[in-house]
């Protein structure tokens, strides 16, 4: 099982048809979408690239491959454009080859605690992982109770300048930074 995770995509034309190239190279099974695809919210500048049309229709040109989980800064509108579902506060999706379960969230209702994500762990068995983005800020470390924990940065609005995803594959999470746009 191969993923793509991305996160914190804000509406950043640019950065999402970077994504968007990567996604093509990599060839995953399936995306993962950790929420904030579209709004910048009110705590962020206007990406440069702000163009949250083109990225409904870049996302929406992957909708069969998706999973989404709903970001502090989605709405009902959201939904109403997006050809995926994207509300749920988390989603849990299991490696067949690791026995483990990924726990999917955006990390303002679920998190680690780290970064300004919320202190709320979900019930997972060592060897799970808790997949959330929220905080702008790469994480791939072991935490809590022998769980993983990953955080693949931004795509839209990095807090260390480098925009980034993840990629999941036989068991393992790696970051990789978007080239220049």
């Amino acid at each position: 099982m191969k993923l793509i995770i991305a996160s914190d995509i804000h509406g950043a034309a640019r950065w999402c048809k970077r994504l968007m190239e990567a996604i093509e190279q990599e060839k995953p099974d399936r995306v993962v979408l950790l929420g904030d695809l579209l709004y910048h919210g009110p705590r962020n500048d206007l990406p440069a690239d702000y163009a949250p049309k083109q990225v409904i229709e870049m996302l929406n040109a992957l909708a069969p491959q998706v999973i989404a989980v709903r970001g502090n800064c989605e709405a009902e509108v959201d939904q109403m454009v997006l050809g995926f579902p994207c509300m749920a506060d988390y989603a849990l999706l299991a490696d067949p080859s690791t026995k483990h379960d990924l726990f999917l969230t955006h990390g303002h209702v679920y998190g680690a605690g780290k970064h300004n994500s919320i202190n709320n762990l979900p019930k997972l068995r060592k060897g799970d992982a808790l997949v959330y983005g929220h905080t702008h800020v790469k994480v791939n470390e072991k935490g809590p109770n022998g769980i993983w924990l990953f955080n693949p940065g931004s795509v839209g609005i990095p807090k260390d300048g480098t925009h980034s995803f993840g990629v999941y594959e036989d068991g393992r999470f790696e970051h990789r930074i978007l080239g220049d746009a």
